[in-house]
């Protein structure tokens, strides 16, 4: 399989070029949420790698004075996404075929480079890796996706015109001709289902022994882990007793500015932005969380889940400031009121362990009780956080994560060998979905 990757470039933005480049970056979209894929700002339709990205200014847009232990931030522009195989090649592509773009937008950062140096260099000098990342599927590429669509569309059609011909009665007959039909697809190359390319050897063997050595690292702890527990238990109780709340409600103008960049899709972006909590505990505690939350998205989560919600395609938590702030950036289908309520009733103990170390969350017991479990006040308190995205683009818009599953599933029986009349009605149900 092909492994996916992320990359995040953030830089500050000059003093006096924050609204020339907020104007920029809107002109990327055809309108407000909706961004053109080939526009000539920075053409996102040309990499055929490119699963999702966005243009993202950093910055804390919602006072939390309550809350707030740090100086404030300057306002930061932040490029990420996730594609196909390695992100060092993936930057140097973009390099290449987007050049002049990249310098043009990136020129309205600090200290930037002149036309002499490297940007190649400069891109990576400025990329940030995620504390915890998740995708929905692992392998599963842009170019899969694609030819996966087609198949289906095409066998939706097919499959119509063969029912009206010789109705339903005979699903083995109605799977011969549909078999057939692909064939003749693929012989005229109207359809292509490329095979999956070799795992790289290197990824496979880093992944191998992360997978091992996490868990033989965490057992070798576990004696101290026992032996401090109990500080660890009172430490966290004093804090959750004293810790404030930051949970008013956003101002409505606010949120009507952000509600209309949203449902443009099937899918839509998510970025929040916040401080960790100042005691040393809870920046340990936060960075602990997030790399136990790391390796169950690589090795547990991997496929179409992540604990109990399936509609996340790709999610990331970065930390930045020397740990003092955390950027949690996701795509995710639906509305964001479906979204943070499949949350709330899957897994609020989740959202507890990593959240509940930002400044101002609802107060816990026991770290997985009460916090994300109080609705109203953890609504209040993560949109108080969410940011604007200013350009987004997903490449295959109108998919949900159900459909991407679906799809994969429809190929699979196309390639595999189905014994029953059972299994085959199945599959067929599948294809007129």
């Amino acid at each position: 399989m092909t492994p996916q990757s992320t990359f995040m470039i953030i830089a500050n933005i000059a003093e006096d070029r924050l609204d020339p480049l907020r104007t920029l970056l809107e002109a990327m979209n055809r309108e407000p949420g909706v961004v053109d894929p080939h526009n000539t700002m920075f053409p996102f339709g040309r990499f055929d790698r490119l699963h999702v990205a966005r243009f993202l200014i950093l910055q804390t847009l919602v006072a939390e004075d309550k809350v707030s232990t740090l100086p404030a931030a300057p306002p930061r522009l932040v490029f990420l996404g996730d594609c196909d195989g390695p992100s060092d090649t993936f930057i140097a592509e973009m390099a290449v075929l987007a050049g002049p773009q990249l310098r043009h937008i990136f020129g309205h950062c600090d200290a930037f480079i002149d036309e002499r140096d490297s940007l190649v260099n400069w891109m990576q000098a400025h990329n940030t890796e995620p504390a915890a990342n998740y995708i929905n599927w692992r392998g599963r590429t842009v170019l899969q996706i694609r030819e996966e669509t087609a198949l289906h569309e095409a066998l939706s059609g097919e499959l119509r015109r063969i029912v009206r011909e010789i109705g339903r009665d005979n699903p083995r007959a109605i799977r011969q001709r549909l078999l057939s039909f692909v064939e003749r697809e693929k012989d005229a190359a109207r359809l292509t289902l490329t095979p999956a390319a070799p795992t790289p050897v290197d990824w496979w063997m880093k992944n191998l022994l992360h997978k091992l050595g996490v868990p033989l690292l965490l057992l070798l702890l576990s004696p101290l882990f026992l032996l401090v527990s109990p500080y660890l238990v009172w430490r966290l109780r004093q804090l959750e007793r004293s810790d404030p709340e930051s949970i008013d409600r956003p101002p409505r103008e606010y949120m009507r500015q952000l509600a209309a960049l949203e449902d443009h899709d099937v899918t839509n972006p998510f970025s929040a932005f916040g401080e960790v909590k100042p005691q040393p505990f809870r920046r340990h505690a936060v960075r602990f969380f997030l790399w136990l939350l790391d390796y169950a998205a690589r090795h547990v989560y991997n496929r179409g889940y992540l604990t109990r919600v399936q509609t996340i395609h790709f999610a990331r938590w970065v930390m930045l400031d020397d740990n003092r702030r955390l950027l949690f950036a996701s795509n995710y289908d639906g509305s964001l009121e479906s979204y943070m309520d499949d949350f709330i009733n899957k897994v609020a103990w989740g959202l507890n362990l990593v959240f509940s170390n930002g400044a101002g969350y609802p107060s816990t017991r026991w770290l997985i009780k009460d916090g994300a479990e109080q609705e109203q006040k953890f609504k209040h308190f993560l949109k108080r956080r969410a940011l604007p995205t200013q350009v987004w683009y997903k490449a295959y818009p109108g998919l949900t994560a159900f459909d991407l599953a679906r799809n994969s599933r429809i190929r699979e029986g196309v390639e595999v060998r189905q014994e029953s009349d059972e299994e085959i009605r199945q599959w067929l149900a599948q294809i007129q979905t």
